[in-house]
């Protein structure tokens, strides 16, 4: 009767403690668990890419219960940029096929309609939704787009950011995009200006404030204004393997969202993630690119009017093998904002 006695008592205690652990605050993986490892790669230097810095800079990965082992940027925007690339070699080989990669909607979604080996990588996140970016001309004369018409305007790339919004712009303009602009990829540094390479640059804040240092000032066009959506760097990663890896995946959210809360209510978080990773310490310089962030969303749902318009903006047959929803997958953000996460950070 005795031992009877002690093993419901023994039960009953469990149970409590059990009903106990339901209710501690969630940190992502379950605690006292080794570190989730993951690996992440990022494609380029720039404002919407400065929150997954945070996260690594600030601890909240680790915070999370994850292992990022993580490309601060590409070797080749750090060769555009003048940035110092000291990453080690063996970080670069352990992020490719990345689990993780951060970079441009449209650049994904057109690799993968041109594609002949389906895969399923989809965005599950955006950090930059809508368009903000500038033009610098080389001609400090020319004041007006209008001015533009029929010039060449170097960019990264066509599908890329920057060539989404030549394509947006020759849209709002009425111009033919192979005819009254010559798009030129490749270098997206202020050196296309400088060499009389290009007669205007399509800068987001990075070359912006490059080209600002040398002298050159966009013109006064406010693209913001145009309200105009993209969906400009996404969290890219296989469908499948978010789902599988589903606590981790939530708890990379968790870092990445907590980073965007404390950017935007310190700019010197952001600072300080410039001047380690960026070696940008120039506060003027900072300053104009910490703006670009201005419309970050507190909670960077995949841009699906962003999708939509890319998938209007490179028609073709290839494309229209797809519907929307098959770049997407934007049930684990819905799953983040719905417990609430997001709202206590601003709390």
């Amino acid at each position: 009767m005795r031992i009877r006695l002690q093993a419901m008592r023994f039960a009953v205690l469990a149970a409590a403690i059990m009903m106990a652990t339901l209710w501690l605050p969630a940190r992502g993986i379950a605690q006292g668990t080794a570190p989730k490892r993951i690996t992440v790669s990022l494609s380029d230097v720039s404002i919407n890419k400065i929150p997954f810095i945070i996260a690594e800079n600030e601890g909240l990965y680790k915070k999370y219960g994850l292992d990022v082992v993580m490309t601060p940027f590409s070797a080749g925007a750090a060769r555009v940029h003048g940035v110092p690339d000291e990453v080690p070699r063996e970080v670069r080989e352990a992020v490719v096929n990345s689990n993780i990669s951060i970079g441009g909607g449209a650049p994904g979604m057109n690799g993968k309609a041109e594609s002949s080996e389906p895969n399923d990588r989809v965005i599950i996140a955006t950090t930059d939704h809508i368009v903000h970016w500038h033009v610098v001309p080389a001609d400090k004369n020319i004041t007006r787009i209008e001015q533009l018409k029929g010039k060449r305007f170097a960019i990264s790339g066509l599908s890329a950011c920057t060539g989404t919004v030549a394509l947006i712009l020759a849209r709002r303009m009425g111009w033919d995009p192979k005819f009254d602009m010559a798009i030129l990829e490749g270098n997206y540094s202020v050196t296309p200006l400088e060499k009389g390479w290009a007669d205007a640059l399509i800068a987001y804040e990075v070359p912006l404030s490059m080209a600002m240092q040398k002298g050159y000032r966009p013109l006064d066009l406010d693209m913001r204004a145009w309200n105009e959506p993209i969906p400009c760097n996404g969290i890219w990663t296989s469908k499948s393997w978010a789902h599988a890896n589903k606590d981790a995946v939530i708890a990379y959210l968790k870092a990445v969202t907590e980073a965007i809360s404390m950017m935007k209510k310190d700019k010197e978080v952001a600072f300080r993630a410039m001047a380690k990773y960026y070696k940008f310490t120039d506060r003027e310089q900072q300053q104009v690119i910490y703006n670009g962030a201005a419309d970050m969303p507190r909670a960077p749902y995949p841009s699906v009017d962003g999708i939509k318009n890319a998938m209007k903006l490179y028609d073709g047959a290839n494309m229209r093998r797809f519907k929307a929803e098959d770049f997407y997958d934007d049930s684990f953000m819905k799953e983040l904002e719905a417990s609430g996460f997001i709202d206590n950070l601003y709390k």
